[in-house]
């Protein structure tokens, strides 16, 4: 939280002034632009950014609704990770990827598990590729064709013991925002720690992509200028990284994938 908002936040938090939550939702209004734009890039050309925009503004309100101004804890940060499930929620609610896109993103997670599980390492383009029955061309065109679903995997939900209220995104935990509450329960803990190992384990590259993108919030094109590689190519790393990680979390029998 800015110290030039701390006023504000208080006029608002603790006297209920209406206009003193509108000069908030003002002054945070550019991190929906900010995360619309980030999303948009990696997305089918079908989303277009003003939808994001907008389901991001409910995103950013209800986060200013419930932020606890009293806490440690930095506003933008906490907003980002709620104006980005928002959009999230607004693009599952259009069911905008197609059934057969969504079928061939399973498949391909299955056959990374199913092998690295045989073979006890990170399995190459090669290897997959044998496995699926197809060229490496092919491959290559199967992980264009999945790149936009596997963009939002890491926000489905990990539900709790206690309903809804207690479910929390997979990128919640990738956030180190010093959100305490969302590791108190046991389950988030394990899937932390799951989470943890299996990025550990992935190829050098794709681990670099995971980090600069979840960790360091930059774009795919921005860490093709980072990595001096094409955004093509990151694109097809981070496909791979994601891919890998949901087999991986999927073993967890209370995850929804």
């Amino acid at each position: 939280m800015k110290t030039d908002m701390g006023v504000t936040w208080v006029q608002y938090k603790e006297k209920n002034d209406i206009e003193a939550r509108d000069d908030l939702i003002i002054h945070y209004a550019h991190l929906v632009k900010y995360v619309a734009n980030r999303l948009a890039i990696n997305l089918s050309s079908v989303v277009e950014v003003d939808e994001l925009i907008s389901y991001g503004i409910e995103g950013l309100i209800d986060a200013i609704e419930k932020f606890d101004h009293k806490r440690n804890i930095k506003f933008e940060t906490y907003a980002i990770t709620r104006i980005r499930g928002a959009m999230i929620d607004g693009l599952r609610a259009m069911d905008w990827v197609p059934v057969s896109v969504r079928q061939k993103s399973k498949e391909l997670e299955k056959t990374y598990t199913v092998l690295e599980s045989r073979l006890g390492r990170a399995a190459t383009d090669t290897e997959v590729s044998q496995e699926l029955g197809i060229s490496i061309n092919e491959f290559s065109v199967l992980l264009r064709e999945v790149a936009a679903n596997t963009i939002i995997s890491l926000d489905d939900f990990i539900p709790g013991d206690d309903g809804d209220d207690k479910k929390k995104r997979i990128v919640d935990l990738l956030e180190d925002h010093n959100a305490s509450d969302a590791l108190e329960l046991l389950e988030l803990g394990e899937v932390k720690d799951l989470l943890t190992r299996s990025i550990e384990r992935l190829p050098e590259k794709e681990k670099t992509v995971v980090h600069l993108y979840y960790y360091e919030g930059l774009t795919l094109k921005e860490i093709g200028l980072v990595l001096s590689l094409s955004e093509s190519r990151i694109s097809q790393l981070h496909t791979k990284a994601i891919l890998r990680l949901r087999g991986s979390l999927s073993k967890k029998k209370n995850l929804v994938i």
